[in-house]
C-alpha cells in the first residue's frame, strides 16, 4: 500500500505566524509554490496560507495604488492574521487513495502531514500528478 510518507515532500518551505504577507509572497514567487505551512518555533503547524489567501486579501490594481504602497501594505498584515487554521491535517502512514479521497472531497489543493501537531511533509496535487505520470509509463512499457 502506498502511503503519504512514500511521495509527500518533507523538506517543506514555511512561515511563521509573525512574518508578513510580503515575506510570504516573496517566498511563493521565488520557490514556485502555491501552499506555505505556518509553523511556530518549535516546528507545530498553525495554519496555512495559500495563493488563494493572498489574491483575496491583495489590493486592486484598480485602487490606483502604487507598487511601494502595495508592498507597505503587504509588510504590515502578518500572517497570523491571514492564516487559515481550521485545516484538516494527514499523517504520514496514511493510504495515498484515502489522502486523494480526502483531498478531493474537502477541495484541498494539499495536506499537511503532521506526527502530533508536527509539520513533516506536505502532499500536494502535483505529487499526485506525479504518481499517475509513473504509472501511465508503467503502462505504456
Amino acid at each position: 500500500m502506498l502511503t503519504i510518507q512514500d511521495v509527500m515532500t518533507d523538506s517543506v518551505y514555511t512561515i511563521k505566524p509573525t512574518d508578513t504577507v510580503h515575506d510570504v509572497k516573496q517566498l511563493m514567487d521565488l520557490v514556485k509554490i502555491r501552499h506555505t505551512p505556518v509553523v511556530d518555533s518549535n516546528g507545530r503547524f498553525c495554519g496555512l496560507v495559500t495563493n488563494r489567501d493572498l489574491l483575496s486579501f491583495a489590493v486592486s490594481k484598480l485602487a490606483n495604488i502604487s507598487d511601494e504602497v502595495k508592498t507597505e501594505i503587504d509588510q504590515a498584515i502578518l500572517v497570523k492574521d491571514i492564516m487559515r487554521t481550521d485545516i484538516v491535517c494527514a499523517k504520514p502512514e496514511l493510504s495515498i487513495i484515502e489522502a486523494g479521497e480526502l483531498m478531493l472531497k474537502l477541495k484541498y489543493g494539499c495536506l499537511p502531514v503532521v506526527i502530533g501537531d508536527i509539520l513533516v511533509g506536505i502532499l500536494t496535487e502535483a505529487d499526485f500528478i506525479k504518481i499517475t505520470l509513473n504509472l501511465l509509463k508503467e503502462d505504456e512499457e
